[in-house]
């Protein structure tokens, strides 16, 4: 997989790109990740890359001009075009389904807003879609972007190195993950389930099912709606 990031802030991305995972899948091959600066296909003075929105109102709104020719620039250094995502909240809430949809396709173009948003053309003219981080306001779009591109690439093959881990995340099967535990066995007063003691993968697997259904059931219900609803459908 390939992805590209288009951002204002370049600087934002250098060291969460180089750290654990994400580092270990680039340097394996597993996804190849780059970033590009929209500020550099700026042709105003000072690089400018925003001016203030027609018909008033506040702050500044992203211009068309630097964003297409950045992105015109990018797509041309891989065969496929890709998926174009722009990172904002009027997008769709991001989630787990769609992180393993977005892991599927060999290309992804994300590119993050800054100020009050992108103009409309952006988003019609690049044929982008939407997507949303969650109900709240961030001041841009990189660490959305962040957020997208860690959710994806932990699901490439081979990228967590034991596949079973992204099989049993929260989310996963529309239901929160189970608890762990590890060593020592008590720990002040607290004690390890038995079950988890027992070697029995049977009934520990039982066990991690009932746990899992009852801390959605607890902390979110509303997935245990949308499985319903799923099935309904």
């Amino acid at each position: 997989m390939r992805i590209d990031i288009l951002t204002l802030f370049p600087e934002i991305f250098e060291s969460p790109l180089n750290f654990s995972i994400l580092k270990r899948a680039q340097e394996q091959g597993i996804v190849a990740v780059a970033v590009a600066n929209i500020r550099d296909f700026a042709t105003y003075k000072y690089r400018k890359v925003d001016d203030k929105p027609y018909g008033g109102g506040p702050g500044m709104v992203m211009m068309p001009g630097p964003v297409f020719d950045c992105f015109e620039h990018v797509v041309k250094l891989a065969p496929s075009r890709g998926r174009v995502v722009l990172l904002t909240p009027q997008g769709e809430r991001f989630h787990q389904a769609k992180a393993r949809e977005l892991a599927r396709e060999p290309r992804l173009i994300l590119i993050a807003g800054r100020y009050e948003g992108f103009d409309e053309r952006i988003r019609v003219g690049l044929d982008a879609e939407q997507i949303s981080v969650g109900d709240y306001i961030l001041n841009g779009g990189e660490l959305a972007a962040l957020v997208l591109v860690d959710a994806v690439v932990r699901l490439l093959p081979g990228a967590l190195g034991d596949e079973e881990s992204a099989q049993d995340d929260s989310f996963s099967g529309g239901l929160l993950e189970y608890p762990h535990y590890t060593r020592p066995e008590v720990f002040r007063g607290m004690r390890v389930p038995d079950v988890l003691l027992s070697g029995d993968h049977g009934r520990i697997a039982q066990w991690r099912r009932a746990q899992a259904l009852e801390r959605t059931k607890q902390w979110r219900p509303d997935l245990l709606e949308a499985r319903d609803d799923e099935r309904e459908n």
